[in-house]
């Protein structure tokens, strides 16, 4: 995948602040011109705004232009809603009048087929032809929440509250339900975006726009696709290094493609897992709901990284500190008991009936005593045990507060912000449900400059979540020493596929060689065509032994019957090979049957299905999960886009379910993890040095017991030739 060129910052920027706006479409019976010119006289836009109609001289209480010509001077911005087949049209018009930046809310192009996907390439190839910038088509537009700028279709609550997350958005009727429920929550918004169909502007246009926004800390994505993944990397790297969260919503399932059916990969691996396993590797936190897309967003842009998993929590009710210990359990969030000192100053301010435990329940006596359980905060805050500190707020009585209520409001929160602006850790603020703030807590909160996530069950996943953001941070400011590798070095420079490579697949014993000259470890194997054979080569390596048919035209020999396990006499292997030899000649042309593997039986130990494929998106992928019943059932597997690096690769280990396996239990033998995760990073290597023809290359089983880690069953399939990219031709692709 080359590099993809991205719409400068300064041009974005340029088209998110227009000093003034037309109106394309613009009709007293059109709810999309009523809501949009609505929206752009509550905000604070003060620039020229025109209405175009050609067939009403006046449009929402104010007088028309019949068409973008009759502009007095070019606009900044041309919002259009006109038919399908006037948008090209318009466009032109725009173009000859000065106009370069344009949002296209009318639908009908790419979404509804050939037709319109040739409609909306014709526009785009213009737009690019004459410098244009093109916002959708099918998208409602965007709100400049930092400048208050606001070409938006869709009704908006003011007024807007800025503030550090931007919101950007493959879908256009989210758009707006994202955004009530950021103003519900007094979550201040520097941008939103709704791209619609993407035609020029994309996902990747805008995080670099946002990356140079210094108004941004946390960017909320609902991603339907991801188009550009090269340039998502590299950003996403820059956010990491910039400390900014990137936050996504990743919507949509499909089986991976025909391109891995005949591998046990192409079972397991479907394009949404790989794309969480990706978003995963690059930084990006992944959410599965709007509502834990704009809480944990908020949540990174208001307090930024976490210092580590140790959490103190005080709360006015026992069934809350249950609640919270079940959900930190489940997050991986610590509890550590309270210190000494910390114990000994929470008994002097609580009621005699409650008890200091972490989480701390200060008691309903807070209806007794209002302050009881800042005091307590105030406290627990100094605690050096802790990492930081969960507050839980209650915001259900404060409806309809009365002034002096108001005012009692606004004076206890105002020493709460005092409590957390000073304090030596953060201190994270959460109500108990995840309603709407009232009306009475906006200004308080406005006033104040605290945030309040939504609710326990949102704020505590959105912990774990910036939680693990925080240690991605850590991680990525490390270097990663590799350790040597066991085998002589293996660079992608010394691998390079063929001008012709072999179509369809290949069998064991060609993947063998394939594998033999890159350097990984194999259990030794000969191929043989007659029982004579076969019992010289198992005299040769001992009893017992395993026979597996041969044949590139059978990928999965096990579901034929075509491997014998265990074989341990004469007997046995002379019969075994005489009954796979029917299996074949059943089941194939006697032309394709290349002969039979003999190896020696290794022992019980770990077995794991080890897969590199190619996916449409990502590029090669690499599958790594135990074997067998593991695999095949539970699929317990990890996932990462290649390159990975020996420590990446670790990390896939652990994540298996089944890692205590290789670590040993119950006096079972563990695996050298080391050794372990040397070979599969091998692996990874040579299948990026097949990348242009590589589809599938899969180590099914990879053995491993203490030490020793060996290869016992692999196949490769390529892709077909007009898919892949020439190279010079490299020995390592003839198979023997």
């Amino acid at each position: 995948m080359g590099q993809e060129k991205l719409i400068a910052a300064e041009r974005l920027r340029a088209f998110f602040h227009p000093r003034s706006i037309a109106v394309v479409g613009a009709s007293d019976a059109s709810r999309w011109s009523s809501y949009l010119v609505q929206n752009l006289r509550a905000s604070d836009f003060t620039g020229p705004l025109y209405l175009i109609n050609p067939r009403r001289a006046e449009v929402h209480g104010q007088a028309t232009l019949p068409t973008l010509s009759a502009l007095p001077e070019p606009v900044d911005l041309a919002f259009v809603m006109v038919p399908t087949a006037q948008v090209l049209p318009v466009i032109a018009e725009g173009a000859m009048r000065g106009v370069r930046h344009f949002v296209v809310l009318t639908a009908g192009f790419r979404e509804t087929g050939p037709q319109g996907a040739a409609q909306e390439q014709e526009l785009l190839t213009f737009a690019q032809t004459h410098d244009l910038l093109i916002l959708g088509p099918n998208g409602n537009g965007f709100i400049n929440a930092s400048a208050g700028i606001t070409p938006y279709g869709l009704p908006i609550n003011f007024p807007l509250r800025r503030g550090p997350v931007a919101v950007v958005l493959q879908s256009g009727a989210l758009a707006s339900a994202v955004l009530a429920f950021a103003q519900a929550h007094a979550i201040g918004l520097s941008l939103l975006v709704s791209l619609g169909n993407e035609g020029m502007i994309g996902v990747c246009d805008v995080l670099e726009y946002l990356l140079n926004d210094h108004n941004t800390r946390a960017v909320a994505l609902f991603l339907e696709s991801v188009r550009q993944p090269e340039a998502l990397r590299r950003l996403a790297a820059r956010a990491l290094a910039q400390r900014c969260a990137l936050v996504a919503l990743q919507v949509g399932r499909s089986e991976a493609g025909s391109r891995s059916a005949a591998a046990h990969t192409g079972a397991l691996v479907g394009n949404a897992a790989v794309n969480a396993a990706a978003l995963r590797q690059l930084g990006m936190i992944s959410v599965s709901s709007l509502e834990d897309l704009l809480t944990t967003a908020a949540l990174a842009a208001y307090y930024g990284p976490l210092p580590g998993r140790r959490l103190g929590a005080v709360t006015p009710s026992g069934g809350a500190c249950d609640l919270i210990a079940d959900r930190a359990q489940d997050e991986g969030l610590l509890l550590p008991a309270w210190s000494g000192e910390t114990c000994e100053r929470l008994r002097a301010v609580l009621p005699p009936f409650a008890t200091p435990h972490n989480p701390l329940d200060v008691t309903g006596y807070v209806v007794v005593d209002g302050t009881l359980q800042q005091r307590a905060l105030a406290i627990v805050r100094e605690d050096p045990q802790l990492d930081f500190v969960l507050n839980v707020v209650s915001i259900d009585g404060l409806r309809r507060p009365t002034p002096e209520g108001q005012q009692a409001l606004l004076s206890q929160y105002e020493h709460l912000a005092e409590l957390v602006h000073t304090s030596p850790r953060p201190i994270v603020l959460v109500s108990n449900t995840c309603v709407d703030l009232p009306a009475a807590m906006l200004p308080v909160v406005e006033r104040t400059g605290l945030h309040i996530m939504a609710g326990l069950e949102h704020g505590l996943r959105a912990l774990g979540r910036l939680l693990w953001w925080s240690e991605q941070l850590s991680q990525s400011q490390q270097p990663d020493h590799e350790e040597s590798a066991p085998t002589p070095a293996l660079t992608l420079d010394s691998i390079r596929p063929p001008a012709s490579v072999p179509e369809g697949s290949w069998s064991e014993v060609q993947t063998r060689s394939l594998l033999e000259q890159a350097g990984i470890p194999l259990v030794p194997a000969q191929l043989v065509h007659s029982p004579t054979e076969a019992l010289a080569a198992a005299h040769h390596y001992g009893f017992p032994v395993v026979l597996k048919l041969q044949s590139a035209t059978v990928l999965h020999k096990s579901d034929l019957g075509g491997v014998a396990l265990n074989l341990r006499s004469d007997e046995e292997v002379a019969s075994a090979f005489q009954r796979l030899l029917a299996v074949a000649r059943q089941h194939m042309p006697e032309s394709t049957i290349e002969g039979i593997l003999v190896s020696p039986m290794r022992p019980a130990g770990c077995e794991l299905l080890v897969s590199v494929f190619a996916d449409q998106v990502w590029g090669l992928t690499l599958t790594v999960g135990l074997g067998g019943l593991w695999t095949e059932v539970l699929h317990d597997i990890a996932l990462r886009p290649l390159p990975l690096s020996r420590r990446e690769i670790l990390t896939m280990l652990a994540e298996l379910r089944g890692f205590p396996l290789l670590q040993g239990l119950r006096n079972q033998p563990g695996v050298n993890l080391e050794r372990l995760s040397a070979v599969i990073h091998r692996i990874s290597l040579l299948a990026q040095g097949l990348a242009p023809y590589l589809d599938v290359l899969e180590i099914n089983p990879l053995w491993a017991t203490g030490d020793q880690v060996e290869v016992l069953d692999a196949l490769v399939i390529w892709r077909t030739p007009e898919k892949a990219l020439p190279y010079p031709s490299h020995p390592l692709l003839t198979p023997h």
